[in-house]
């Protein structure tokens, strides 16, 4: 074997080793509560228990809201993470769905280094490191490849932009789609494509038909795969992101967070680059403008205007300079525009390759530097594997609880379709996954007419605190039964000393809606006061809560 294949088994070996752990510990494994935990892993679930996976276009999810939340909400039964889930357990679906992933991205970044940024032998290390540390990145786990799979879809694209029409070309970009979120990255790649097209257009004074069909085509195949959303869009009713109001920072604040962002990042698209790679990048800028090396040097310093010029578009999104022209044109609130800065994993390591080939050509010291710093961002990435992370939150069996929610169930001793609950200081989707019809969700979209309704139930705790009233009332995609005293935290652990004393619902609309019981995880001191009555307390040793069941009377 020579050095790249070489190269290439290591690499392969850390991946497995990366992603082992949650095949060993299963449920006892520690994973992302946020956006994970507290919905995706829960909505798999309920979708694949609905009978409602490949259901039309206007069926409803029964054990979700009263049926008001449209099948159309878990996205489309064409994306495989959804069939992982109902095939597979729930840690099984995970692992696995991980190990796709992060071969997937390993494999795209290797061949675009090789290929169109780094080609020829000497580059192994930087191609093969790179590619590997990219393929650690923290990415959101729902979002599958896309974010970390445009590095293979620009491999195919700048191929077939070079005059190749080759069939594996055609099939990445057909394959994709059916594994990742057009929404959660790759519309705003194909915006990318199609800007890089145009500027070819002026650049060369031709067109390049085949580039634009090739772009032209992966679209066509992600409005076939989301048709859900489609349908959404166009014939959708009324729905909580109708009231999503984004533009609310001042002109500073918007300047600080653009730092903030190209410093540290974001959390749904981790680049885990502050440590290692902007450094280099900044030691190669300087390299750039000591020895005027604009020209030879040109991806690298387009790459960097555009990774900084991706967070001042982030931050600024939520300038409040926007709010006449959002309020104009109403999808600008609806669609989330600021994701453009999920391109920047790739932009982010692109640069760190390019970076290293600067440093290379510096001197006898920065060529040798340049493995070492392959490896301190493997380092670095390492330690944000989920089970270093999250080891101080609750493990997924410990999350989800489902002996302790399975004696509950025994306790009301009713089928689950006959009665609503809600929860208080938890996340609904803990009630979701062990089958509980609940009145309360965390979802993208649902009906704006079930807001309002939910709302009554929460109107009173809304108005004695600002923070949660305009979380609620200008979002609204958690759907949770506030309170003043807990404010926005929905983990409150058995070990919890916090109490309700002052709670005001209005319980008739909620025993108006189907509701009858009250998952808490904190004690209600004036429970009598709201028509509730405490009728046990379960406990768990295989579970984090303390759950206290509350009747409606």
């Amino acid at each position: 074997m020579n050095k790249e294949q070489k190269l290439i088994i290591f690499a392969f070996l850390v991946l497995t080793f990366f992603v082992f752990p949650l095949f060993i510990l299963g449920e006892n494994a520690h994973i992302r509560v946020h956006d994970n935990l507290d919905s995706n892993l829960s909505w798999y679930t309920v979708l694949a228990k609905s009978g409602q996976l490949t259901g039309p276009t206007n069926a409803t999810i029964a054990q979700i809201i009263n049926g008001n939340l449209s099948r159309n909400a878990f996205g489309t039964e064409f994306s495989l993470i959804v069939w992982l889930y109902a095939l597979f357990p729930t840690m099984i679906a995970y692992a696995l769905s991980q190990t796709i992933t992060r071969f997937v991205a390993f494999i795209g970044m290797f061949l675009l280094l090789k290929k169109h940024f780094l080609p020829g032998k000497g580059w192994e290390i930087i191609n093969i490191g790179t590619a590997l540390d990219f393929a650690l990145t923290p990415f959101w786990p729902s979002g599958m490849l896309s974010t970390l799979g445009m590095p293979l879809a620009l491999w195919a694209f700048l191929n077939i932009r070079k005059g190749e029409g080759l069939l594996k070309n055609y099939l990445i970009l057909t394959l994709i789609p059916f594994y990742s979120s057009v929404v959660l990255g790759f519309f705003f790649f194909l915006c990318a494509m199609g800007i890089f097209w145009i500027v070819d257009v002026i650049r060369q004074r031709r067109w390049n038909w085949r580039f634009l069909f090739s772009i032209a085509y992966m679209s066509i195949v992600y409005l076939i795969v989301e048709y859900r959303l489609v349908f959404s869009i166009l014939f959708g009713e009324p729905n909580s992101r109708d009231e999503y109001f984004h533009t609310r920072l001042s002109f500073w604040h918007s300047v600080q967070l653009t730092f903030k962002n190209f410093i540290l990042g974001h959390n749904h698209v981790m680049t885990v680059h502050t440590f290692v790679i902007l450094p280099v990048m900044l030691l190669a800028l300087f390299f750039v403008v000591k020895k005027s090396l604009w020209k030879q040097e040109k991806t690298f310093i387009i790459l960097f205007c555009l990774n900084f010029g991706l967070s001042a578009w982030y931050a600024f999104w939520f300038y409040k300079g926007w709010q006449p022209l959002t309020e104009r044109f109403h999808f600008l609130n609806t669609f989330n525009f600021a994701r453009f800065h999920f391109l920047r994993p790739l932009v982010v390591y692109l640069l760190f390759a390019l970076s290293l080939k600067i440093l290379y050509f510096c001197g006898e010291f920065s060529r040798k530097a340049t493995a070492v710093l392959v490896v301190l961002q493997l380092i670095v990435v390492s330690l944000f594997n989920e089970e270093i992370i999250f080891h101080d939150k609750p493990s997924v069996k410990q999350f989800f609880a489902v002996e302790q929610f399975s004696d509950i169930k025994k306790h009301i001793n009713l089928p689950q379709d006959e009665y609503r609950v809600a929860s208080i200081g938890i996340h609904p989707a803990i009630a979701q996954y062990n089958g509980f019809y609940t009145l309360d969700t965390y979802n993208n979209f649902y009906p704006l007419s079930y807001k309002y309704q939910f709302r009554e139930i929460i109107e009173k705790e809304l108005a004695k605190n600002k923070t949660i009233k305009t979380y609620f009332d200008e979002w609204g995609g958690r759907c949770y039964v506030f309170t003043d005293e807990l404010g926005k935290h929905y983990m409150f652990n058995k070990n919890s000393k916090k109490r309700l004393k002052n709670l005001e619902l209005n319980i008739e609309p909620f025993k108006a809606m189907g509701g009858r019981y009250i998952f808490s995880a904190v004690p209600i001191d004036n429970a009598s006061e709201n028509s509730l009555e405490l009728e046990k307390v379960f406990e768990s040793n295989s579970s984090v809560w303390k759950i206290y069941l509350y009747k409606a009377i």
